[in-house]
């Protein structure tokens, strides 16, 4: 393993990283606990054997979509039928499923078979897009089958949806079947969609039909789901996504790059690891910029530390900014009193008192941002960036703090 000289910079074409947005990186490791999990619970729903659905919990940037889609290509495997979504603010639930779910009907009406229940799903998938007044692309247009009174046309999401997924369930059993329904970005529903996907669920587990749900969402979302249904906690398994440990976090930058005949020196995978704390997506972003700076191998302290320049500005233009932008003065100063007061939880009262105001006066600005995603409450009285990191992009991009009683 011999030191190599780059007369150039490696091509970066050939970069094994890949930073951005779900993107599968190179080496998926820290997470086998997770799959397995998710690998036994396809299995058991496969054989109609009671298990939990799963709603992966975590800040951004630690994989949660990555997961997911790893996910759908374990029940692709043991031939699922998958619903793959991703929540909006100003998108509803219904309008998001629905084309899924009449997919997947008519592909389980061309499995040859007996039995009226995919007809039946289709009906009363009708049912429910003309009580709601959907309009999905073709959806409306394409069911011309003849509705059934009385099945999901109440025009009540709540009691609608666990009716539309108990009958789509039973088609996909009727024809040996399963469904895995996949949505990203949970907490974005809101509290009678959250609600109405709780109740389908808890239809489903009860009648030990062959359908799944795998979600993922910000920290918020077990309170979210508690909130919403008090037996949502014996419905679902909550794992935490975290960060990586050293361990892991070196793994994930060191075979890739193995792989491409490059190596990194011990004293760099350390900076690294301590500039992202083992967030895998500030991992891809190091070890990117890394490799195409590259001109020596093993990759060095110094190599990584002109890779961070490049890093932080490529996080503050894209990751941090694109939400930055999205926030009003005042939120953005809440924000920065946060990230005054140092990394990790804060609590609301020293908030309050960095910004100069009473505690009472912060509750609609804190509670606008927790619905935007930027902040959660991991305990009574504190609040926590949901992108790790922000308290330093806070700091570069208002460089100083100056509390404006006016916006509050």
């Amino acid at each position: 393993m011999g030191r190599k000289r780059y007369k150039s910079k490696l091509d970066p074409i050939q970069n094994p990283f890949a930073p951005g947005a779900g993107s599968p990186p190179p080496e998926l490791v820290g997470r086998e606990g997770i799959l397995e999990q998710a690998g036994i619970l396809l299995g058991r729903v496969r054989q109609k054997k009671s298990e939990k659905s799963m709603l992966l919990t975590g800040l951004r940037g630690v994989g949660k979509t990555v997961l997911l889609n790893e996910i759908e290509r374990l029940a692709l495997a043991q031939n699922y039928y998958t619903v793959s979504i991703e929540a909006h603010e100003d998108k509803p639930l219904a309008s998001l499923i629905t084309p899924y779910l009449r997919k997947i009907l008519y592909g389980l009406d061309r499995i040859a078979g007996t039995g009226d229940k995919v007809k039946r799903g289709l009906a009363i998938l009708r049912n429910f897009v003309g009580a709601l007044k959907l309009t999905v692309g073709e959806v409306t247009l394409g069911l011309d089958i003849e509705a059934e009174k009385g099945a999901a046309d109440s025009g009540d999401l709540e009691i609608d949806l666990p009716n539309l997924f108990v009958a789509v369930a039973e088609a996909a059993q009727d024809r040996k079947s399963a469904i895995a329904v996949l949505i990203d970005e949970v907490q974005y529903f809101n509290q009678k969609e959250l609600g109405a996907l709780i109740m389908a669920m808890h239809k489903i587990q009860q009648r030990q039909l062959p359908l799944v749900l795998f979600g993922a969402g910000l920290p918020i979302l077990p309170g979210l789901a508690g909130e919403s249904k008090s037996y949502a906690e014996r419905l679902f398994h909550f794992p935490v996504i975290g960060a990586l440990c050293q361990k892991d976090a070196n793994k994930a930058l060191r075979d890739p790059a193995q792989a491409g005949g490059l190596f990194f020196a011990k004293t760099a995978l350390a900076e690294i690891f301590r500039l992202t704390q083992g967030y895998p997506y500030f991992l891809q972003e190091w070890g990117y910029q890394s490799w195409n700076l590259a001109t020596s191998n093993p990759i060095t302290l110094k190599t990584v530390r002109d890779a961070t320049k490049k890093v932080i500005l490529r996080l503050d233009q894209n990751f941090f900014r694109v939400r930055f932008d999205r926030l009003t003065p005042g939120q953005k100063n809440f924000l920065r009193a946060m990230a005054e007061l140092g990394p990790g939880p804060q609590r609301t009262g020293d908030i309050a008192e960095m910004l100069g105001v009473k505690i009472g006066s912060l509750g609609p600005v804190r509670a606008t941002l927790i619905q935007k995603g930027m902040i959660f409450s991991p305990a009574h009285g504190e609040m926590a960036f949901t992108v790790p990191l922000f308290d330093e992009f806070m700091v570069r991009a208002i460089a100083k703090f100056i509390p404006a009683k006016k916006n509050w």
